[in-house]
Protein backbone atom coordinates (compact mmCIF):
# COMPACT_ATOMS: atom_id res chain seq x y z
CA UNK A 1 0.00 0.00 0.00
CA UNK A 2 3.02 2.11 0.70
CA UNK A 3 4.09 1.65 -2.50
CA UNK A 4 1.11 2.68 -4.52
CA UNK A 5 0.96 5.52 -2.25
CA UNK A 6 4.54 6.84 -3.72
CA UNK A 7 3.31 6.23 -7.18
CA UNK A 8 0.29 8.12 -6.95
CA UNK A 9 2.10 10.98 -5.46
CA UNK A 10 4.89 10.70 -8.47
CA UNK A 11 2.19 10.70 -11.00
CA UNK A 12 0.42 14.20 -9.96
CA UNK A 13 3.63 15.76 -9.48
CA UNK A 14 4.32 15.02 -13.17
CA UNK A 15 0.33 15.65 -14.55
CA UNK A 16 -1.19 18.48 -13.42
CA UNK A 17 -5.16 17.86 -14.25
CA UNK A 18 -7.57 20.68 -15.67
CA UNK A 19 -9.91 20.12 -12.53
CA UNK A 20 -6.93 20.73 -9.93
CA UNK A 21 -5.72 23.51 -11.99
CA UNK A 22 -9.28 24.91 -11.73
CA UNK A 23 -9.65 24.54 -8.30
CA UNK A 24 -5.94 26.45 -8.02
CA UNK A 25 -7.51 29.75 -9.49
CA UNK A 26 -10.16 30.14 -6.46
CA UNK A 27 -7.84 31.69 -4.60
CA UNK A 28 -7.05 34.90 -6.71
CA UNK A 29 -10.62 35.03 -8.08
CA UNK A 30 -11.52 34.83 -4.08
CA UNK A 31 -9.08 37.28 -3.24
CA UNK A 32 -10.41 39.45 -6.33
CA UNK A 33 -14.00 39.71 -5.23
CA UNK A 34 -13.33 40.69 -2.35
CA UNK A 35 -11.30 43.67 -2.77
CA UNK A 36 -13.96 45.03 -5.28
CA UNK A 37 -16.30 47.87 -3.82
CA UNK A 38 -19.56 46.98 -2.49
CA UNK A 39 -21.61 48.67 -4.57
CA UNK A 40 -20.20 46.49 -8.04
CA UNK A 41 -20.57 43.99 -5.73
CA UNK A 42 -24.38 44.22 -5.68
CA UNK A 43 -24.73 45.85 -9.18
CA UNK A 44 -23.45 42.49 -10.70
CA UNK A 45 -24.34 40.25 -8.14
CA UNK A 46 -26.65 36.62 -8.71
CA UNK A 47 -25.99 37.36 -12.70
CA UNK A 48 -27.75 40.95 -12.97
CA UNK A 49 -27.00 42.36 -16.64
CA UNK A 50 -28.29 45.98 -15.97
CA UNK A 51 -31.20 45.23 -18.60
CA UNK A 52 -33.76 46.72 -16.13
CA UNK A 53 -32.47 49.87 -15.77
CA UNK A 54 -32.77 51.36 -19.21
CA UNK A 55 -36.02 52.44 -20.72
CA UNK A 56 -36.81 49.95 -23.31
CA UNK A 57 -38.00 51.01 -26.30
CA UNK A 58 -41.47 50.62 -27.40
CA UNK A 59 -41.32 49.34 -30.96
CA UNK A 60 -42.62 51.41 -33.96
CA UNK A 61 -45.64 48.97 -35.01
CA UNK A 62 -46.69 49.16 -31.19
CA UNK A 63 -46.62 53.25 -31.73
CA UNK A 64 -48.70 53.09 -35.03
CA UNK A 65 -51.15 51.14 -33.34
CA UNK A 66 -51.87 53.41 -30.38
CA UNK A 67 -51.97 56.27 -32.85
CA UNK A 68 -54.73 54.51 -34.96
CA UNK A 69 -56.58 53.27 -31.94
CA UNK A 70 -56.34 57.03 -30.31
CA UNK A 71 -56.80 58.26 -33.58
CA UNK A 72 -60.51 56.66 -33.98
CA UNK A 73 -61.37 57.33 -30.64
CA UNK A 74 -61.41 61.10 -30.91
CA UNK A 75 -62.68 60.66 -34.23
CA UNK A 76 -66.18 58.68 -32.75
CA UNK A 77 -66.01 61.99 -30.27
CA UNK A 78 -66.19 64.29 -32.87
CA UNK A 79 -69.75 66.03 -33.39
CA UNK A 80 -69.56 66.22 -37.36
CA UNK A 81 -72.43 67.97 -38.25
CA UNK A 82 -71.10 70.99 -35.54
CA UNK A 83 -67.56 70.85 -36.97
CA UNK A 84 -68.84 71.25 -40.82
CA UNK A 85 -71.32 74.43 -39.36
CA UNK A 86 -68.05 75.89 -37.50
CA UNK A 87 -65.86 75.42 -40.86
CA UNK A 88 -68.23 76.26 -43.11
CA UNK A 89 -70.75 79.14 -42.08
CA UNK A 90 -74.02 79.53 -43.82
CA UNK A 91 -73.10 82.55 -46.26
CA UNK A 92 -76.51 84.82 -47.27
CA UNK A 93 -76.47 85.49 -50.97
CA UNK A 94 -76.26 88.86 -50.55
CA UNK A 95 -73.25 88.70 -48.55
CA UNK A 96 -70.15 89.93 -49.74
CA UNK A 97 -71.46 92.18 -52.22
CA UNK A 98 -70.29 95.84 -52.24
CA UNK A 99 -72.02 98.69 -54.50
CA UNK A 100 -70.07 101.27 -55.69
CA UNK A 101 -70.68 104.54 -54.01
CA UNK A 102 -72.45 106.90 -56.67
CA UNK A 103 -71.04 110.81 -56.69
CA UNK A 104 -73.72 112.99 -55.35
CA UNK A 105 -72.81 115.02 -58.87
CA UNK A 106 -74.56 112.24 -60.79
CA UNK A 107 -77.18 111.74 -58.33
CA UNK A 108 -80.49 112.98 -60.15
CA UNK A 109 -84.72 112.33 -60.28
CA UNK A 110 -84.71 109.78 -62.34
CA UNK A 111 -81.27 107.74 -60.67
CA UNK A 112 -83.54 107.85 -57.42
CA UNK A 113 -86.64 106.58 -58.84
CA UNK A 114 -84.98 103.66 -60.43
CA UNK A 115 -82.84 102.26 -57.44
CA UNK A 116 -86.31 102.40 -55.76
CA UNK A 117 -88.22 100.59 -58.21
CA UNK A 118 -85.20 97.69 -58.45
CA UNK A 119 -84.95 97.88 -54.76
CA UNK A 120 -88.56 97.43 -54.10
CA UNK A 121 -88.37 94.23 -56.88
CA UNK A 122 -85.61 92.87 -54.95
CA UNK A 123 -87.89 93.52 -51.71
CA UNK A 124 -90.38 91.22 -53.25
CA UNK A 125 -88.18 88.53 -54.77
CA UNK A 126 -86.49 87.93 -51.39
CA UNK A 127 -89.53 87.69 -50.01
CA UNK A 128 -91.35 85.25 -52.28
CA UNK A 129 -87.99 83.06 -51.53
CA UNK A 130 -88.31 83.54 -47.98
CA UNK A 131 -92.07 81.96 -48.56
CA UNK A 132 -90.69 79.11 -50.70
CA UNK A 133 -88.01 78.09 -48.17
CA UNK A 134 -90.81 78.21 -45.73
CA UNK A 135 -93.24 76.29 -47.60
CA UNK A 136 -90.23 73.75 -48.08
CA UNK A 137 -89.23 73.75 -44.86
CA UNK A 138 -92.33 73.13 -43.69
CA UNK A 139 -92.96 70.16 -46.18
CA UNK A 140 -89.53 68.84 -44.79
CA UNK A 141 -90.68 68.86 -41.36
CA UNK A 142 -93.80 67.11 -42.58
CA UNK A 143 -91.77 64.61 -43.96
CA UNK A 144 -89.71 64.07 -40.99
CA UNK A 145 -92.81 63.41 -38.85
CA UNK A 146 -94.37 61.25 -41.05
CA UNK A 147 -91.41 59.26 -41.76
CA UNK A 148 -91.10 56.47 -39.54
CA UNK A 149 -88.00 56.46 -36.56
CA UNK A 150 -85.69 53.44 -37.48
CA UNK A 151 -86.29 50.84 -34.48
CA UNK A 152 -82.55 50.39 -32.38
CA UNK A 153 -81.29 47.43 -31.04
CA UNK A 154 -82.38 49.24 -27.94
CA UNK A 155 -86.22 49.35 -28.76
CA UNK A 156 -86.12 46.17 -30.36
CA UNK A 157 -85.33 44.63 -27.27
CA UNK A 158 -87.69 46.68 -24.91
CA UNK A 159 -90.49 45.59 -27.53
CA UNK A 160 -89.40 41.98 -27.34
CA UNK A 161 -90.02 42.18 -23.32
CA UNK A 162 -93.04 44.23 -23.43
CA UNK A 163 -94.38 41.53 -25.59
CA UNK A 164 -93.52 38.46 -23.38
CA UNK A 165 -95.33 41.27 -20.83
CA UNK A 166 -98.37 40.75 -22.99
CA UNK A 167 -98.28 37.26 -23.51
CA UNK A 168 -97.13 35.12 -20.11
CA UNK A 169 -98.14 38.40 -17.35
CA UNK A 170 -100.91 38.27 -15.13
CA UNK A 171 -103.73 41.14 -15.65
CA UNK A 172 -102.44 42.82 -12.84
CA UNK A 173 -99.19 43.16 -14.06
CA UNK A 174 -100.04 44.01 -17.67
CA UNK A 175 -101.87 46.83 -16.64
CA UNK A 176 -99.85 48.02 -14.05
CA UNK A 177 -96.89 48.39 -16.84
CA UNK A 178 -99.04 49.95 -19.02
CA UNK A 179 -101.26 52.30 -17.44
CA UNK A 180 -99.79 55.86 -17.12
CA UNK A 181 -102.42 57.88 -15.21
CA UNK A 182 -102.56 58.26 -11.42
CA UNK A 183 -105.07 59.97 -9.91
CA UNK A 184 -104.39 61.41 -6.30
CA UNK A 185 -107.20 61.90 -3.72
CA UNK A 186 -107.24 63.00 -0.03
CA UNK A 187 -109.03 60.00 0.54
CA UNK A 188 -107.72 57.30 -1.76
CA UNK A 189 -105.20 57.28 -5.14
CA UNK A 190 -106.33 54.88 -8.55
CA UNK A 191 -104.80 53.84 -11.11
CA UNK A 192 -106.29 54.11 -14.59
CA UNK A 193 -105.49 53.86 -18.20
CA UNK A 194 -105.96 56.08 -21.03
CA UNK A 195 -107.37 54.55 -24.91
CA UNK A 196 -103.97 54.75 -25.94
CA UNK A 197 -102.21 52.57 -23.05
CA UNK A 198 -105.66 49.72 -23.66
CA UNK A 199 -104.33 49.95 -27.07
CA UNK A 200 -100.52 49.38 -26.11
CA UNK A 201 -101.52 46.64 -23.51
CA UNK A 202 -102.38 44.37 -26.78
CA UNK A 203 -101.04 45.81 -29.69
CA UNK A 204 -97.15 44.39 -29.56
CA UNK A 205 -96.83 47.39 -32.42
CA UNK A 206 -96.19 50.11 -30.23
CA UNK A 207 -93.89 50.60 -27.58
CA UNK A 208 -94.47 51.85 -23.68
CA UNK A 209 -93.24 56.05 -23.52
CA UNK A 210 -89.78 55.95 -22.03
CA UNK A 211 -90.01 56.83 -18.13
CA UNK A 212 -93.37 55.30 -18.00
CA UNK A 213 -93.37 51.64 -16.68
CA UNK A 214 -94.36 49.10 -14.14
CA UNK A 215 -95.76 50.64 -11.36
CA UNK A 216 -94.51 54.38 -13.31
CA UNK A 217 -97.41 56.78 -13.91
CA UNK A 218 -98.32 60.43 -14.33
CA UNK A 219 -100.31 62.12 -11.82
CA UNK A 220 -103.16 64.05 -11.84
CA UNK A 221 -105.42 65.72 -10.05
CA UNK A 222 -109.47 64.68 -9.82
CA UNK A 223 -110.74 67.75 -10.42
CA UNK A 224 -108.25 69.01 -13.06
CA UNK A 225 -107.71 65.62 -14.99
CA UNK A 226 -110.19 66.55 -17.62
CA UNK A 227 -108.58 69.72 -18.88
CA UNK A 228 -105.05 67.90 -18.70
CA UNK A 229 -105.47 65.30 -20.73
CA UNK A 230 -106.57 65.61 -24.59
CA UNK A 231 -107.39 62.36 -25.57
CA UNK A 232 -109.03 63.30 -29.03
CA UNK A 233 -111.80 60.71 -28.98
CA UNK A 234 -115.01 61.48 -30.43
CA UNK A 235 -117.97 62.70 -28.49
CA UNK A 236 -120.12 59.51 -28.76
CA UNK A 237 -116.61 57.37 -28.27
CA UNK A 238 -117.61 53.99 -26.22
CA UNK A 239 -114.59 55.16 -23.56
CA UNK A 240 -116.85 57.89 -22.85
CA UNK A 241 -119.67 55.60 -21.54
CA UNK A 242 -117.21 53.90 -18.86
CA UNK A 243 -116.74 57.17 -17.36
CA UNK A 244 -116.74 60.66 -17.34
CA UNK A 245 -113.13 61.48 -18.86
CA UNK A 246 -112.81 58.39 -20.97
CA UNK A 247 -110.29 56.50 -18.92
CA UNK A 248 -110.50 52.59 -17.82
CA UNK A 249 -110.28 51.13 -14.45
CA UNK A 250 -108.57 47.78 -13.56
CA UNK A 251 -112.64 46.56 -13.87
CA UNK A 252 -113.00 48.12 -16.72
CA UNK A 253 -109.59 46.29 -18.67
CA UNK A 254 -110.82 42.99 -17.42
CA UNK A 255 -114.23 43.51 -18.94
CA UNK A 256 -113.17 44.97 -22.59
CA UNK A 257 -110.53 42.43 -22.66
CA UNK A 258 -113.61 39.53 -22.35
CA UNK A 259 -115.78 41.66 -24.75
CA UNK A 260 -112.56 41.46 -27.41
CA UNK A 261 -111.76 37.54 -26.49
CA UNK A 262 -115.00 36.57 -26.77
CA UNK A 263 -116.46 35.61 -30.28
CA UNK A 264 -120.22 36.95 -31.37
CA UNK A 265 -121.47 33.35 -31.75
CA UNK A 266 -120.43 32.94 -27.68
CA UNK A 267 -122.47 35.63 -26.21
CA UNK A 268 -125.36 34.80 -28.25
CA UNK A 269 -124.91 31.20 -26.85
CA UNK A 270 -124.31 32.67 -23.23
CA UNK A 271 -127.43 35.29 -23.80
CA UNK A 272 -129.78 32.66 -24.93
CA UNK A 273 -128.70 29.92 -21.62
CA UNK A 274 -129.32 32.81 -19.24
CA UNK A 275 -132.44 34.06 -21.04
CA UNK A 276 -135.19 32.15 -18.53
CA UNK A 277 -138.26 34.38 -20.12
CA UNK A 278 -137.36 33.47 -23.85
CA UNK A 279 -138.11 36.84 -24.87
CA UNK A 280 -133.75 37.30 -25.90
CA UNK A 281 -133.54 39.71 -23.70
CA UNK A 282 -131.13 39.56 -20.12
CA UNK A 283 -132.27 42.50 -16.96
CA UNK A 284 -128.97 43.77 -15.14
CA UNK A 285 -128.74 40.40 -12.85
CA UNK A 286 -128.88 37.97 -15.91
CA UNK A 287 -125.87 39.85 -18.01
CA UNK A 288 -124.05 39.85 -14.43
CA UNK A 289 -123.64 36.28 -14.88
CA UNK A 290 -123.78 36.26 -18.58
CA UNK A 291 -119.94 38.84 -17.89
CA UNK A 292 -118.73 36.71 -15.56
CA UNK A 293 -119.36 33.03 -17.63
CA UNK A 294 -117.47 34.86 -20.13
CA UNK A 295 -114.72 35.77 -17.96
CA UNK A 296 -114.16 32.93 -16.53
CA UNK A 297 -113.49 31.30 -20.24
CA UNK A 298 -111.09 33.69 -21.00
CA UNK A 299 -107.52 32.63 -20.86
CA UNK A 300 -107.70 36.80 -19.20
CA UNK A 301 -110.11 35.73 -16.54
CA UNK A 302 -108.85 32.38 -16.18
CA UNK A 303 -105.40 34.04 -15.14
CA UNK A 304 -106.57 36.94 -12.94
CA UNK A 305 -106.22 37.04 -9.52
CA UNK A 306 -107.03 39.73 -7.43
CA UNK A 307 -104.38 41.58 -5.43
CA UNK A 308 -105.34 43.60 -2.64
CA UNK A 309 -102.13 45.20 -2.17
CA UNK A 310 -101.68 46.59 -5.21
CA UNK A 311 -105.27 47.74 -5.51
CA UNK A 312 -105.91 45.71 -8.61
CA UNK A 313 -109.45 43.56 -7.74
CA UNK A 314 -112.25 43.05 -10.31
CA UNK A 315 -115.36 44.54 -9.13
CA UNK A 316 -117.93 43.82 -11.60
CA UNK A 317 -119.05 45.62 -14.75
CA UNK A 318 -118.49 49.73 -14.48
CA UNK A 319 -121.65 50.89 -12.90
CA UNK A 320 -121.42 53.82 -15.71
CA UNK A 321 -121.52 50.88 -18.43
CA UNK A 322 -124.89 49.43 -16.57
CA UNK A 323 -126.51 52.37 -16.42
CA UNK A 324 -125.91 52.96 -20.35
CA UNK A 325 -127.25 49.21 -21.03
CA UNK A 326 -130.11 49.15 -18.38
CA UNK A 327 -130.73 52.72 -17.30
CA UNK A 328 -130.60 54.88 -14.30
CA UNK A 329 -133.42 52.54 -12.71
CA UNK A 330 -132.11 49.15 -13.75
CA UNK A 331 -135.59 49.02 -14.95
CA UNK A 332 -134.31 48.20 -18.69
CA UNK A 333 -133.62 44.81 -20.49
CA UNK A 334 -130.49 44.37 -22.75
CA UNK A 335 -131.05 42.92 -26.14
CA UNK A 336 -128.28 40.54 -27.84
CA UNK A 337 -128.18 43.08 -30.27
CA UNK A 338 -127.60 46.27 -28.75
CA UNK A 339 -124.47 44.26 -26.83
CA UNK A 340 -123.09 42.92 -30.34
CA UNK A 341 -123.64 46.69 -31.79
CA UNK A 342 -121.46 47.36 -28.64
CA UNK A 343 -118.91 45.18 -29.21
CA UNK A 344 -118.76 45.89 -33.09
CA UNK A 345 -118.10 49.92 -31.81
CA UNK A 346 -115.51 48.90 -29.27
CA UNK A 347 -113.58 46.57 -32.22
CA UNK A 348 -113.99 49.91 -34.80
CA UNK A 349 -112.74 52.31 -32.29
CA UNK A 350 -109.99 50.45 -31.32
CA UNK A 351 -109.27 49.81 -35.15
CA UNK A 352 -109.21 53.69 -35.65
CA UNK A 353 -106.56 53.91 -32.82
CA UNK A 354 -104.62 51.76 -34.62
CA UNK A 355 -104.76 53.47 -37.58
CA UNK A 356 -104.31 57.08 -36.30
CA UNK A 357 -100.70 55.81 -34.53
CA UNK A 358 -99.49 55.11 -38.06
CA UNK A 359 -99.37 58.91 -38.44
CA UNK A 360 -101.80 58.74 -41.84
CA UNK A 361 -100.51 61.85 -44.75
CA UNK A 362 -102.53 65.01 -45.05
CA UNK A 363 -104.95 62.50 -47.62
CA UNK A 364 -105.54 60.69 -44.36
CA UNK A 365 -103.99 57.55 -45.93
CA UNK A 366 -101.39 55.35 -44.53
CA UNK A 367 -98.49 53.52 -46.07
CA UNK A 368 -98.90 50.30 -47.76
CA UNK A 369 -95.89 48.85 -45.59
CA UNK A 370 -98.01 50.44 -42.09
CA UNK A 371 -100.68 48.45 -43.20
CA UNK A 372 -99.05 45.28 -43.81
CA UNK A 373 -97.17 45.52 -40.36
CA UNK A 374 -101.04 45.79 -38.87
CA UNK A 375 -102.00 42.82 -40.35
CA UNK A 376 -99.06 40.70 -39.40
CA UNK A 377 -98.71 41.99 -35.79
CA UNK A 378 -100.10 38.88 -34.11
CA UNK A 379 -99.23 36.54 -36.98
CA UNK A 380 -97.19 34.63 -34.87
CA UNK A 381 -94.10 33.47 -37.50
CA UNK A 382 -90.54 34.63 -36.77
CA UNK A 383 -88.69 37.57 -37.13
CA UNK A 384 -87.06 36.87 -40.60
CA UNK A 385 -90.34 35.75 -42.18
CA UNK A 386 -92.04 39.05 -41.38
CA UNK A 387 -89.28 41.04 -42.49
CA UNK A 388 -88.80 39.50 -45.73
CA UNK A 389 -92.70 39.98 -46.44
CA UNK A 390 -92.65 43.80 -45.66
CA UNK A 391 -89.50 43.82 -47.76
CA UNK A 392 -91.88 42.88 -50.38
CA UNK A 393 -94.31 45.24 -49.84
CA UNK A 394 -92.22 48.05 -49.74
CA UNK A 395 -90.37 46.69 -53.08
CA UNK A 396 -93.72 46.38 -55.22
CA UNK A 397 -95.43 50.05 -53.96
CA UNK A 398 -92.61 51.88 -53.56
CA UNK A 399 -93.19 54.48 -56.66
CA UNK A 400 -96.49 53.26 -57.07
CA UNK A 401 -98.14 54.18 -53.82
CA UNK A 402 -101.20 54.91 -53.35
CA UNK A 403 -101.80 54.70 -50.04
CA UNK A 404 -104.64 52.93 -47.50
CA UNK A 405 -107.50 55.14 -46.60
CA UNK A 406 -109.33 54.72 -42.96
CA UNK A 407 -112.49 53.33 -45.33
CA UNK A 408 -110.54 50.69 -46.99
CA UNK A 409 -108.84 49.84 -43.71
CA UNK A 410 -112.05 49.73 -42.05
CA UNK A 411 -114.03 47.56 -44.26
CA UNK A 412 -110.88 45.06 -44.58
CA UNK A 413 -111.26 44.43 -41.03
CA UNK A 414 -115.08 44.28 -41.50
CA UNK A 415 -114.43 41.35 -43.94
CA UNK A 416 -111.76 39.58 -41.67
CA UNK A 417 -114.33 39.82 -39.08
CA UNK A 418 -116.26 36.93 -40.87
CA UNK A 419 -113.22 34.93 -41.14
CA UNK A 420 -115.07 31.35 -40.18
CA UNK A 421 -117.33 31.75 -43.28
CA UNK A 422 -114.34 32.84 -45.52
CA UNK A 423 -112.71 30.42 -44.66
CA UNK A 424 -115.40 27.34 -45.64
CA UNK A 425 -116.20 29.23 -48.81
CA UNK A 426 -112.28 29.59 -49.54
CA UNK A 427 -112.12 25.76 -48.77
CA UNK A 428 -114.89 25.39 -51.14
CA UNK A 429 -113.05 26.99 -54.08
CA UNK A 430 -109.70 24.96 -53.02
CA UNK A 431 -111.66 21.69 -53.01
CA UNK A 432 -113.44 22.89 -56.67
CA UNK A 433 -109.80 22.24 -57.93
CA UNK A 434 -109.77 26.44 -58.66
CA UNK A 435 -107.55 29.22 -58.00
CA UNK A 436 -107.79 31.73 -55.25
CA UNK A 437 -107.16 34.63 -57.06
CA UNK A 438 -107.72 38.74 -56.49
CA UNK A 439 -110.77 38.67 -58.71
CA UNK A 440 -112.19 35.07 -56.59
CA UNK A 441 -110.96 37.14 -53.07
CA UNK A 442 -113.01 40.00 -54.16
CA UNK A 443 -116.51 37.94 -54.57
CA UNK A 444 -116.11 35.94 -51.47
CA UNK A 445 -116.05 39.16 -49.79
CA UNK A 446 -118.39 40.98 -51.45
CA UNK A 447 -120.89 37.65 -50.98
CA UNK A 448 -120.19 36.32 -47.33
CA UNK A 449 -119.31 39.79 -45.81
CA UNK A 450 -121.12 42.26 -47.88
CA UNK A 451 -118.59 44.49 -48.59
CA UNK A 452 -116.69 45.75 -51.65
CA UNK A 453 -113.30 46.04 -50.98
CA UNK A 454 -110.63 48.24 -53.43
CA UNK A 455 -108.55 46.48 -55.71
CA UNK A 456 -105.74 48.45 -54.28
CA UNK A 457 -106.05 46.58 -50.79
CA UNK A 458 -106.76 43.17 -52.36
CA UNK A 459 -103.18 43.70 -54.46
CA UNK A 460 -101.44 44.57 -51.21
CA UNK A 461 -102.65 41.30 -49.37
CA UNK A 462 -102.06 39.12 -52.57
CA UNK A 463 -98.32 40.90 -52.33
CA UNK A 464 -98.27 39.81 -48.18
CA UNK A 465 -99.08 36.33 -49.29
CA UNK A 466 -98.02 35.53 -52.35
CA UNK A 467 -94.64 34.16 -51.34
CA UNK A 468 -94.14 32.36 -54.90
CA UNK A 469 -94.90 35.37 -57.02
CA UNK A 470 -98.00 33.28 -59.26
CA UNK A 471 -100.67 35.57 -58.22
CA UNK A 472 -102.54 33.22 -55.91
CA UNK A 473 -103.20 33.46 -52.66
CA UNK A 474 -101.60 30.95 -49.83
CA UNK A 475 -105.14 29.87 -48.50
CA UNK A 476 -103.51 28.61 -44.66
CA UNK A 477 -101.48 30.99 -44.10
CA UNK A 478 -103.81 33.86 -45.06
CA UNK A 479 -106.73 32.09 -42.40
CA UNK A 480 -104.57 31.68 -40.36
CA UNK A 481 -102.78 34.87 -39.81
CA UNK A 482 -106.56 36.64 -40.33
CA UNK A 483 -107.59 34.73 -37.14
CA UNK A 484 -104.75 35.45 -34.86
CA UNK A 485 -105.58 38.99 -36.17
CA UNK A 486 -109.00 39.64 -34.92
CA UNK A 487 -108.11 37.45 -31.64
CA UNK A 488 -105.18 39.42 -31.66
CA UNK A 489 -103.62 36.81 -29.08
CA UNK A 490 -105.89 37.00 -26.47
CA UNK A 491 -107.35 33.54 -26.47
CA UNK A 492 -103.55 32.08 -25.99
CA UNK A 493 -103.22 30.74 -22.51
CA UNK A 494 -100.81 33.41 -20.25
CA UNK A 495 -98.53 31.18 -18.97
CA UNK A 496 -95.62 29.24 -20.53
CA UNK A 497 -97.40 25.84 -19.74
CA UNK A 498 -94.64 24.50 -17.68
CA UNK A 499 -97.34 24.02 -14.48
CA UNK A 500 -99.94 22.12 -16.40
CA UNK A 501 -97.30 19.93 -17.89
CA UNK A 502 -96.03 18.78 -13.96
CA UNK A 503 -99.41 18.86 -12.60
CA UNK A 504 -100.56 16.75 -15.68
CA UNK A 505 -97.19 14.43 -14.74
CA UNK A 506 -98.31 14.15 -11.23
CA UNK A 507 -102.06 13.18 -12.00
CA UNK A 508 -100.78 10.27 -14.42
CA UNK A 509 -98.40 8.84 -11.65
CA UNK A 510 -100.85 9.02 -9.28
CA UNK A 511 -103.19 7.30 -11.49
CA UNK A 512 -100.89 4.47 -13.10
CA UNK A 513 -100.34 1.45 -11.10
CA UNK A 514 -97.17 -0.39 -10.43
CA UNK A 515 -95.76 -3.07 -12.59
CA UNK A 516 -95.69 -5.05 -9.26
CA UNK A 517 -99.43 -4.75 -8.50
CA UNK A 518 -100.70 -6.44 -11.82
CA UNK A 519 -98.78 -9.54 -10.95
Amino acid sequence: MSVLRQCGVLISRQQHHAVINAFSLLAPISTGFINRPLNNVLWNSRGHKNFGHKEEKTPNLTKIFHFVVGSLVVISLLDFKKLKKMLTPKVDADAGVEYTEISQKRKNTETIVTEDRVNKQQQLLDEDDDNSENEESKEAVKATKAKKEKVGFRERKILEYEHRIRQFSTPDKVFRYFATVRLIAPEHTAILMTPDDFLRSICPCFKQPDGLGLDQYKRYDPKSVGDCLNLKLEKDSIFYKLGSYGLITFSDYIFLLTVLSTSRRHFEIAFQMFDLNGDGDVDSEEFERVANLARQQSSIGSRHRDHANTGNTFKGVNSALITYFFGLNLDKKLTITKFLEFQQQLQREILSLEFERKHPNEKGCITEVDFAELLLAYAGSNAKKRQRKLKRVKKRFRENSLGITKTDYLNFFHFINNIADVDTALTFYHIAGASIDQATLKHVAKTVAKVDLSDHVISVVFTIFDDNNDNQLSNREFIAVMKNRIQRGLEKPKDTGFLKLMESLLKCAKEAKPVLLDL
